[in-house]
């Protein structure tokens, strides 16, 4: 006897519905009862190790090119420099030249004028110059009228001047005298 209480007619589409749900749930169900992957302490010191060797060259070029790099601008801004000094010396050393040419034609011809002048006209001129300019053009003055104009000038000035004279010519002072007491103001 086989009695049949109820009978269920399911379509194919739906059948496949119910399985696929049935497989999910399934699967959803297993991977929550997963347990993470338990990383230890040595494990990613290991990872870490080997990352960084791995790239350790890699990065070291890189750092190498960068420094390179910089030191190659830091070389180009120094020869920059040093083209610029260089022009500016040869500009300055031109100026000197020029400079230097002036006064030796200025002071010969200063010294012509001055030993042209009767000594009383002189002394006056000589005391309101400065006073290394003044003993410049004694010193290039013939010995007997260069004590003619020093013995017309105020005796201090005087003093002042063959002070610088005799200094000139001492050969343990330097070029540039310190202890030549200056002319009052």
């Amino acid at each position: 006897m086989t009695e049949t209480l109820f009978t269920i007619s399911v379509s194919k589409t739906l059948a496949r519905r119910v399985l696929a749900a049935a497989a999910v749930l399934t699967l959803v169900s297993q991977v929550g009862a997963q347990q993470p992957a338990v990383v230890s302490e040595t494990s990613t010191s290991d990872e870490i190790q080997r990352f960084c060797t791995n790239i350790a060259d890699a990065a070291r070029d890189q750092r190498y090119l960068l420094q390179k790099q910089e030191l190659e601008k830091l070389q180009s801004d120094v020869d920059g420099r040093i083209q610029t000094l260089e022009e500016r010396t040869a500009e300055y050393q031109d100026w000197l030249k020029r400079r230097n040419d002036f006064l030796a034609r200025a002071q010969a011809g200063l010294v012509d004028i001055f030993k042209t002048m009767k000594p009383d006209a002189a002394a006056p001129q000589l005391e309101e110059m400065r006073m290394e300019i003044a003993a410049a053009i004694i010193m290039q003055l013939p010995p007997r009228q260069s004590a003619l104009f020093l013995s017309e000038m105020d005796p201090q000035k005087a003093g002042m001047i063959s002070t610088i004279i005799s200094s000139a010519s001492d050969p343990n002072t330097s070029k540039a005298p310190s202890n030549i007491p200056k002319a009052p103001s």
